[in-house]
């Protein structure tokens, strides 16, 4: 391409990038799962793609295929990535401005069943740690969230053996009548699967009682990696990642809005990370043409710490800022359907997560006043309304705080957040 996007990216570039540049290489050395002969057949094919050429497509909008996204993850610049994601950032907000949001995350329950691999927050039914949440401390921290200036309450939870859809239409319907004003972005699909299951009724059943009762939207939590063979190995007891689509269409079906994420670094091959952003595109195209579909998509890195997955296995996260900000340019570019894309900066850091709003990136997330799930796996981030604003304005970019739904908000007054999580 004759113009190049510069930016300065204060990381270490190890060798397995390097490598990435020049050769077709499948997973780093002991962690490849695939056929060599299957990637070697894909490469010799995939000669006669031309980066250029398809960065020139990515500009106009069209869908590439699994094999041209990983074309341009193993032989594209990251300088180049950038430029087209943040052209494309631009056509698709083109007001320009970085938005970010004030919410909580509250966990409704830490009891699972789910024994998730990469999860150090849950605990099984009966450990003396496990609870479920009550009604005054949803009140306290509710209260407290308005004080901070937030609008809304991001509620997860576990697999709770025992709590099925009364428990959750009864809490909803009780923060509703307590709170009018407040904003439930609830649980997610393996959540809704669990339920579905428990109560033997369809998703799209589950979420309509749901979102009668005062569900406002649905987080795109559990995504992880949508390849079944991953989702064996590190979430077996969550729904699998076909199911996971399935309740995120049964969604778009009623206008529940909804996000996708994905959570890469771990066990997956690059493949399967362009499969799963295939599934996500193709899920937005078949939404109908009034509804909300996925607002946003999430990337972000496994967080190792603690987990399971490094104790047993050896798993660590090994996501550099570099191959982050690639990512978040390469899910712009093949998510040409889901207009916003957030930068993780809990998982990255400040730093990193300023560098993807020039790589594609156009929203900060929320400040979670509360987070509980990802820092116990050792994602140390934190910020303030206050901090938060003003790193978007170090990035060059004005902040706006928006809702959910990616509605503009006016800043309110509100008492700066103290951090004590």
């Amino acid at each position: 391409m004759k113009k190049r996007f510069k930016i300065d990216i204060c990381v270490q570039i190890t060798a397995r990038e390097k490598a990435y540049r020049s050769t077709f290489a499948p997973e780093s050395p002991g962690r490849f799962l695939g056929n060599i002969s299957h990637y070697k057949k894909s490469y010799v094919s995939l000669l006669a793609m031309n980066v250029d050429k398809l960065l020139g497509r990515a500009l106009d909008f069209e869908f590439l295929t699994k094999e041209e996204g990983m074309h341009l993850y193993y032989h594209a610049a990251t300088s180049d990535l950038s430029y087209v994601a943040n052209e494309l950032r631009k056509k698709q907000v083109p007001h320009g401005k970085v938005t970010w949001q004030i919410d909580r995350n509250v966990n409704t329950t830490n009891v699972c069943i789910a024994n998730c691999k990469f999860c150090n927050f849950f605990r099984r039914p009966g450990h003396d740690e496990s609870y479920i949440t009550d009604i005054d401390t949803y009140k306290q921290k509710i209260e407290e969230t308005f004080r901070y200036g937030g609008d809304q309450l991001l509620l997860q939870g576990g697999h709770h053996p025992d709590l099925g859809l009364s428990f959750y239409t009864t809490l909803f319907k009780q923060l509703k009548d307590l709170y009018p004003a407040l904003k439930l972005h609830a649980l997610g699909p393996p959540e809704i699967a669990h339920v579905a299951k428990l109560e033997s009724m369809s998703h799209i059943e589950v979420l309509s009682a749901m979102k009668e009762a005062g569900l406002d939207s649905l987080p795109g939590a559990g995504a992880e990696i949508l390849n079944d063979r991953v989702r064996r190995l590190i979430s077996k007891g969550k729904c699998g990642g076909q199911e996971w689509l399935d309740v995120m269409r049964a969604a778009h079906k009623i206008n529940l809005p909804t996000s996708a994420t994905m959570m890469f670094g771990h066990i997956e091959t690059i493949e399967e990370r362009f499969e799963h952003l295939v599934w996500i595109r193709e899920v937005q195209q078949e939404k109908p043409a009034e509804a909300h579909g996925f607002i946003a998509f999430i990337p972000w890195p496994f967080q190792d710490d603690g987990t399971l997955l490094k104790r047993l296995r050896g798993i660590t996260n090994n996501i550099t800022g570099e191959e982050y900000i690639r990512m978040i340019a390469l899910s712009r570019i093949m998510l040409p359907n889901v207009k916003n894309i957030q930068a993780s900066w809990l998982t990255v850091g400040k730093r990193t997560a300023q560098l993807c709003l020039h790589a594609g990136a156009n929203d900060f997330g929320s400040i979670m006043i509360e987070e509980n799930v990802v820092s116990a796996a050792g994602a140390p981030h934190r910020f303030t309304s206050k901090s938060i604003q003003d790193a978007i304005v170090e990035a060059g970019f004005e902040p706006q705080l928006r809702t959910q739904k990616y509605d503009f908000r006016e800043l309110p007054s509100m008492e700066e957040q103290i951090i004590n999580y």
